[in-house]
């Protein structure tokens, strides 16, 4: 009997290092080998996407023969799903499919819409034919086919941006963040460098290739060229499947805001707790005693109506029926940084004024010496220059140099930013109202008034202003807003910051859009030319840059407001007596 014994042992034995040697046998996941090909995905995706938006307002014009408000407003509706979707996929992700199937199924859309899109340039029958071979007037528009097939190629691409977007940077550092690991922090800042870089060279190269080959080489084959890089982007990605880390999805911050609101609602009737230390359900080692006094209505989505609703370890049974502090508190943050987060569209309002730069460099000359020309549509990347200029100068010169005078460590406020940016988005567009009122009346000089495709004889390089100041603008504006959210977020709503600039930029494009229609309205009636006209040169584009910098005037002066209603920022959630704010 013993020696039975002995010999099951030494079988179980036998098969735990069996099952060991399988173990170590099977290569790890995960790692910096598979960071080229994430990266490498971001980088085909972002050239594919971005290179199209440059010149996409004079195929709209041209090949659909829509007007120059048609067509802004078009662009400004598919830039707004582009900013939206993320969240939705981010919720997708985080709740259903997981980070890997999310980017994957976006890339198979984004393809899918790049191709569809390739297809209007490629079928004649899919937009409306060219003006020489028409006997009925050149304005003769798209039919609603035509128009299902363009605006449906927009919506995949959108579709698929929301998928990649919210998740590629995440699903990266999933693959190297190992908490085992003493130099952990140093690989995800190397990681996080490489892949910001990966992002202002391909929105360089999608600036100025793409570009230039749509200028040159025609629709068929500017558009064909971002429709491959999304395939190779695809390929690259799903190359390396079997080497991901893939986690599964758990659930969303935005379900547990959801939740805060539905039980803060269902409880709307129930009293406040007597016993603060125990009438409200909070996490383990949470650093919270009672919720905060601010927002005083959401404390009840906290409040402990029976103690059966919480398990032995203290977990809520059901958080649709009973949230923690922590979800309050999360919430609270949240709905307290709105006003100041509403300060910042106006600024994105201004950067998305993209067609209308484009048509005054249209109309320019673009020559750098006797031989090379600027595309109209690479002028935007002086707005990106200016953004890594002024990043690279912030770290590495300014404040380092203003420490050095000052003897002590110099940091500007991120509000301070935000309002900087603000300034100089107001300053934009102003210097761009005042350039095209020159370009304007040197045009009538040349007796180009009912010309607008004619050259003036003016150097497209006075735009270059407007876009740095622009870059700028965003540079302070933009990345002050985030860095802002992270001080001032609990560390759990981190992925929430970028998030809230993405949803900023979604409400300002329909913003833009509600502006420009009624500067249309408001200015064509009586026989008089739109400001927005189609003809350049009849229109009066310099106002409606002053009517831009006349409003962002007025929101630098609600955003002091909502900064002196805000408070100091910047404050940390620290160990303190019950008679705080709620903080144990």
């Amino acid at each position: 009997m013993a020696m039975a014994e002995n010999s099951a042992s030494d079988q179980q034995g036998n098969i735990e290092i069996s099952l060991n040697q399988k173990r170590a046998s099977r290569k790890p996941k995960g790692g910096i080998i598979t960071l080229p090909f994430i990266i490498a995905n971001e980088a085909f995706q972002m050239v594919a996407t971005i290179g199209l938006m440059p010149n996409m307002i004079l195929y709209l014009m041209n090949e659909y023969r829509m007007g120059v408000k048609e067509a802004s407003n078009l662009m400004f509706y598919w830039s707004a799903a582009s900013n939206f979707t993320p969240l939705i996929g981010a919720f997708v992700a985080d709740s259903f499919l997981g980070r890997f199937l999310c980017i994957g199924v976006g890339c198979i859309f984004t393809f899918l819409g790049m191709v569809q899109l390739w297809l209007t340039a490629m079928i004649s029958s899919a937009r409306p034919p060219p003006c020489s071979l028409l006997a009925q007037p050149c304005h003769e528009s798209a039919t609603p086919g035509q128009y299902a097939l363009l605006i449906s190629s927009f919506g995949l691409i959108s579709i698929g941006g929301g998928g990649i977007k919210p998740c590629s940077m995440a699903f990266g550092a999933d693959q190297v963040d190992n908490r085992n690991n003493p130099n952990n922090a140093t690989v995800l800042e190397r990681y996080f460098g490489w892949y910001y870089t990966s992002t202002v060279v391909s929105v360089l190269i999608a600036f100025t290739g793409i570009v230039y080959v749509q200028d040159h080489m025609g629709w068929k084959v500017g558009f064909g060229v971002p429709a491959v890089l999304m395939f190779c982007s695809t390929l690259v990605f799903f190359l390396a499947s079997s080497i991901y880390i893939k986690h599964k999805a758990d659930k969303s911050f935005f379900t547990g805001l959801l939740q805060v609101i539905i039980v803060a609602y269902k409880n709307r009737k129930l009293s406040f707790p007597s016993d603060y230390s125990s009438g409200y359900h909070r996490e383990k080692a949470s650093a919270y005693a009672f919720p905060t006094d601010r927002l005083r209505f959401l404390n009840k989505a906290c409040v402990i109506k029976n103690p059966q609703d919480t398990s032995l370890t203290g977990i809520s049974s059901n958080r649709w029926d009973l949230c923690t502090i922590e979800q309050v508190e999360e919430l609270k943050a949240l709905i307290k940084v709105i006003p100041l987060w509403s300060t910042g569209i106006m600024v994105s309002v201004n950067i998305s004024q993209n067609s209308f730069p484009l048509l005054q460099a249209k109309s320019m000359d673009r020559h750098i010496g006797s031989n090379f020309q600027i595309p109209a549509g690479s002028f935007g990347m002086f707005t990106i220059i200016a953004i890594a200029i002024w990043v690279i100068l912030y770290d590495r010169a300014i404040i380092p140099l203003a420490s050095k005078i000052t003897d002590k460590k110099v940091h500007l406020d991120p509000k301070l930013r935000m309002g900087i940016g603000i300034f100089l988005s107001c300053l934009a567009m102003l210097v761009s109202g005042i350039v095209e009122r020159i370009r304007k009346r040197k045009a009538i000089e040349q007796g180009l008034l009912n010309n607008p495709s004619g050259i003036v004889h003016m150097s497209a390089l006075w735009l270059v202003p407007q876009h740095c100041f622009n870059g700028l603008a965003e540079a302070l504006n933009m990345i002050g807003q985030i860095e802002f959210y992270y001080s001032e977020f609990p560390k759990s709503m981190s992925s929430i910051a970028t998030s809230l600039s993405g949803v900023g930029m979604g409400v300002a494009n329909l913003l833009a859009s509600v502006i420009l229609s009624n500067v249309d309205k408001a200015t064509r009636g009586g026989g008089k030319e739109s400001w927005v006209s189609n003809n350049i040169n009849k229109g009066h584009y310099e106002y409606y840059y002053w009517l831009l910098a006349t409003l962002t005037l007025i929101n630098l002066l609600y955003f002091l407001v909502c900064n002196w209603c805000y408070g100091p920022s910047g404050e940390k959630v620290v160990k303190t007596s019950i008679e705080g704010d709620g903080l144990e």
